[in-house]
């Protein structure tokens, strides 16, 4: 009985140990979400418009001027951009990445990948250590770190990387799959296309916007469309980011509920084996009385 008080104890000291774990990494992931939260909210309808102009300058050029960005070409070669954490103990964040990207390649690119025409670039480490081992293609793991110091510098830098990869032909894809951050209890996982970029004549009805370009298309079609890239790639990141704190809070606040009901299961279980102690004990001591009045 001693023994099974001990263990009781122990399994009570450890879970205490935990929980206190659970509470700090959720502390943490809360005031991590709030800057996190702050600036996907404040790029976000930056990013749309942006897109939104972007779609529509496509759409009303369409036939005008060649996009070299917005070219459809038959999709011989792939190209897909996995966004993951670098740390673990956020719920289900890391595999609903890794899942959503295993249902792209079947859905859309099987036989692509069968020949080994689909490459893949990951960002944060979880998805790499995962995937590394069952995937096929090329596997760049350049930009692992890049949550280390997320800036739009950083970031830019590999979406140039990629603008340039389409625009030299090496992939007529280019693909995404994140996390879009809606808040601290709900992502969405998403699978979207980077290149070459979508008009949007299907959802307007063919009908595009009326843009006046001064000095003239050509120039301002150059410089506009790179910085529009960028500052989505970089929206595909900052949600991520805001994802990753909001999944790990909430991953945490549940272990920490676990732990708290474990904890008062466990104290159940310890008084009750402490009262059998007792009982026992006292049990003994009332036969070794009675015995002694016998005599």
């Amino acid at each position: 009985m001693a023994a099974n008080l001990k263990e009781v104890r122990n399994r009570i000291a450890s879970v205490k140990s935990t929980m206190q774990i659970t509470k700090a990494m959720k502390m943490v992931s809360a005031s991590k979400l709030r800057r996190a939260t702050d600036k996907i909210v404040q790029i976000r309808p930056y990013s749309n418009q942006l897109n939104d102009v972007l779609t529509d300058i496509v759409s009303s050029l369409q036939g005008d001027i060649n996009l070299s960005l917005a070219e459809n070409r038959d999709v011989e070669k792939v190209m897909i951009v996995v966004i993951t954490s670098d740390k673990g103990l956020c719920g289900g964040f890391n595999a609903n990445v890794i899942k959503q990207t295993r249902h792209l390649i079947e859905d859309k690119y099987e036989t692509l990948y069968e020949k080994g025409q689909v490459d893949f670039m990951f960002i944060g480490k979880k998805g790499y250590d995962t995937l590394k081992a069952t995937l096929k293609g090329h596997l760049n793991n350049t930009y692992l770190n890049l949550f280390h110091h997320l800036s739009f510098e950083d970031v830019a830098n590999v979406a140039e990387e990629l603008v340039g990869q389409f625009s030299s032909k090496k992939y007529d894809r280019i693909e995404v799959v994140y996390n879009m951050f809606k808040n601290a209890g709900v992502q969405f996982t998403q699978a979207e296309q980077f290149l070459p970029i979508q008009s949007n004549s299907v959802e307007k009805g063919n009908k595009s916007s009326d843009y006046i370009f001064e000095p003239n298309r050509e120039e301002i079609l150059e410089s506009l469309i790179p910085k529009i890239l960028k500052t989505q790639f970089f929206r595909f990141l900052l949600d991520s980011n805001a994802s990753e704190h909001g999944a790990r809070m909430t991953a945490m606040d549940k272990a920490t509920d676990n732990a708290n009901e474990l904890l008062k299961d466990l104290s159940i279980m310890y008084n009750r084996a402490r009262q059998a102690a007792i009982t026992t004990e006292l049990s003994e001591i009332v036969s070794g009385a009675a015995a002694l009045s016998a005599e």
